[in-house]
């Protein structure tokens, strides 16, 4: 059933692709009820509570309840044009970058410069821009903002307007508060600066609001700054000062003189506070970007720390993100009006299974970023797991704009998907592939490699053996991972079992029981791993033992190993992937469930989790290639992501986990 639900889901994306959305708020009078408020703007009383979770309680008169707006509603009542910009284009002018340097969407631009539709800007060409203006007669709407004059390059300077809420008199104390309107792109980050709170403050005061949404209500102090508030953009972004830090550390850190901080944050005049939220530069005066410097010495952060980046926290550009998804669901060999036909078909194909699968952990990543403000156009494409169907279907449609492709599922298809696209510089994320992809210069891949994953462990083993019994056990087979073993760690005593067997007189020999043993074993032969792995299970009785491999192989997962011995023996190996704790509440997987009626299967978490990635990336740092440059890891529910250059070209994930198989058999990050 949960198959036939994403197919159909399928088949609605080929028509239906935008995911955005526009918001409007809603005064509650006397004697409205949740039901005669869903009727009068057309929606289900469902979308009402789920925007609105405190109506569940009961509707107060003049609360406030958040709206969707028709699509209808959100261009023509918003906001409307009152003149144009004449532009002449300039060498290197974008319509994104016109488009932040206006403060108008590439949409608008495009709506009143129709040639654009069809070809790219040209130097010296005159293009009108659109000024708009709120729509003074249209009440209660989200976009409480209105054009004073043209803001510099780079910068969206917004005045907010409420006449009730400006009457307040200032005050330092958060105990008097006042209202805050939501409006787009707005952060915790700059609402808490704007009104001289901490984020912890803003939250303690409104903690029922999750992901911020426009035109939700907050609670904030009275203290408000003396100047407009800035939306972050490429040039700057927000920071919140963490304990022990210093102003000399957050000039190194950011690379920019003390007075030009004070200037960019007034209130540090009086001095810097555990807390305080400032703006700082991202580039320097010549446009480049900034790379971070940590001061170790005054903020003793682990750098493993520090390389983690939630992206969420960090969102600056909300432009339409438009992606595309290419899978090979050999959809033409599904009758779409037979159920059963359907159902045969997901049964026999595995391919089509797990493109399934992806997708419909895609489809919730993409609803995930709708609700941090970040809408998405999304095409999707059967390549039928085909390289001349990925380079027609390429050649057949336009993918100009296009922010990020993510697939095709397999090597060849991906490979043929990065080189159609190199010239337009479209990103591809091959998805699933562990295969070393093609050096070529847009193709990212996502999935780490077998050797990618023998090197991580080999470099855990190197940085964390240190006063250990350390012993390799590795067949003829193995004999190339064992030669990289013995250079990695030249202290090891090494093991060579005879006719794929060992006997516990053998491991015994080089047991010492004064301190732990780290054995290493590294084999496929079933004979092999079944017989260690229960010499040394009854061996661990009296022996510190644990166990370890570079490459998990199919073996291990043979009725010959008992899951119950590598429990005992603490059994350690690298994974692209954590499998989650179904103990830990986690919002995807409870939204997943409540969905299909399933548990997502790794598959769907990785469709969630790499397209998220993806979304995020574009939104914090403009591109798929910036996020690269800023060396940054992200972590969702299954997956992290470590992006790095290879040295002939393309990119690789870097990023892997070494996994602990516990007791209890339950799995666990090994520390």
């Amino acid at each position: 059933m949960r198959f036939v639900i994403i197919i159909c889901l399928f088949f609605q994306v080929l028509t239906t692709s935008a995911f955005g959305q526009a918001y409007q708020y809603h005064t509650v009078a006397a004697g409205e009820t949740v039901y005669s408020i869903s009727n009068k703007y057309d929606i289900s009383q469902e979308t009402l509570l789920k925007l609105n979770p405190e109506a569940k309680e009961g509707l107060q008169v003049n609360a406030k309840l958040v709206i969707p707006m028709s699509s209808e509603q959100s261009e023509s009542s918003v906001k409307k044009v009152v003149s144009f910009n004449s532009h002449k284009v300039q060498k290197k002018e974008t319509l994104y970058s016109l488009s932040k340097q206006y403060g108008v969407s590439v949409d608008d631009i495009k709506k009143y410069n129709k040639q654009l539709y069809s070809k790219e800007l040209q130097n010296g060409e005159i293009i009108q821009i659109p000024v708009f203006v709120i729509d003074e007669s249209a009440p209660d709407k989200v976009i409480i903002a209105e054009k004073k004059e043209r803001p510099a390059p780079g910068k969206v300077i917004i005045e907010e307007r409420n006449p009730e809420v400006f009457n307040s008199k200032p005050s330092s104390q958060i105990g008097k508060t006042r209202e805050h309107i939501i409006i787009p792109k707005e952060t915790k980050y700059g609402i808490a600066r704007k009104y001289g709170m901490t984020v912890k403050e803003l939250e303690a005061l409104n903690p029922r609001v999750g992901v911020l949404q426009p035109g939700i209500m907050l609670k904030v102090g009275t203290n408000v700054l003396d100047q407009p508030v800035i939306i972050t953009d490429d040039a700057f972004e927000f920071y919140e000062v963490q304990p022990q830090e210093t102003l000399y550390s957050l000039t190194r850190r950011f690379q920019v003189a003390e007075d030009s901080l004070v200037a960019l944050n007034p209130a540090l005049k009086d001095g810097l506070k555990w807390g305080m939220i400032l703006k700082v530069p991202t580039k320097d005066s010549k446009g480049n970007k900034l790379e971070e410097v940590e001061d170790l010495a005054e903020n003793p952060i682990a750098t493993s720390e520090l390389s983690k980046m939630d992206l969420s926290k960090n969102l600056k550009n909300f432009e339409t993100k438009n992606l595309v998804l290419m899978l090979p669901y050999n959809l033409s060999k599904i009758n779409k009006d037979s159920i059963s036909n359907a159902k045969e078909l997901i049964q026999k194909d595995r391919v089509l299974r797990i493109s399934l699968d992806f997708y419909s952990g895609a489809l919730m990543a993409i609803e995930r970023a709708k609700e941090l403000g970040i809408s998405t156009n999304l095409r999707v494409y059967d390549t039928q797991n085909n390289s001349g169907k990925v380079s027609q279907t390429i050649a057949a449609n336009d993918f100009r704009n296009v922010d990020a492709v993510i697939g095709p599922l397999l090597q060849a298809t991906s490979e043929e998907a990065a080189s159609s696209l190199m010239n337009l510089k479209v990103p591809v994320i091959s998805p699933m592939t562990n295969r070393e992809l093609k050096a070529l210069p847009n193709l990212y891949q996502s999935r780490p490699s077998d050797d990618m994953l023998r090197e991580g462990m080999i470099a855990y083993l190197q940085s964390n053996s240190q006063g250990k019994n350390v012993i390799i056990i590795a067949d003829a087979a193995s004999s190339a991972i064992k030669s990289k073993l013995v250079s990695a760690l030249p202290l090891a005593r090494i093991v060579n079992p005879q006719a794929n067997n060992i006997t516990e007189s053998t491991i015994a020999s080089v047991l010492d029981k004064s301190r732990e043993n780290w054995v290493i074993l590294e084999s496929e032969s079933i004979g092999l791993l079944g017989s260690a792995t229960s010499a040394l299970n009854r061996m661990a009785r009296n022996n510190r033992i644990t166990l370890f491999t570079t490459y998990k192989n199919s073996t291990f997962e043979s009725d010959a190993v008992v899951n119950e011995h590598l429990g005992e023996l603490r059994f350690h190996f690298p994974s692209e992937y954590k499998e989650f704790d179904e103990s830990v509440t986690d919002s995807f997987i409870e939204a997943y469930e409540t969905k299909y009626g399933y548990i997502p299967n790794k598959y769907t978490v990785r469709g969630y989790d790499l397209t998220l990635d993806v979304l995020l990336r574009l939104a914090a740092m403009g591109t798929i290639e910036e996020s690269v440059k800023a060396n940054i890891i992200t972590e969702y529910v299954e997956n992290k992501f470590l992006y790095k250059p290879k040295t002939n070209g393309g990119f690789y994930n870097d990023a892997i986990y070494i996994m602990q198989l516990n007791k209890d058999l339950t799995l666990s990050v090994a520390k």
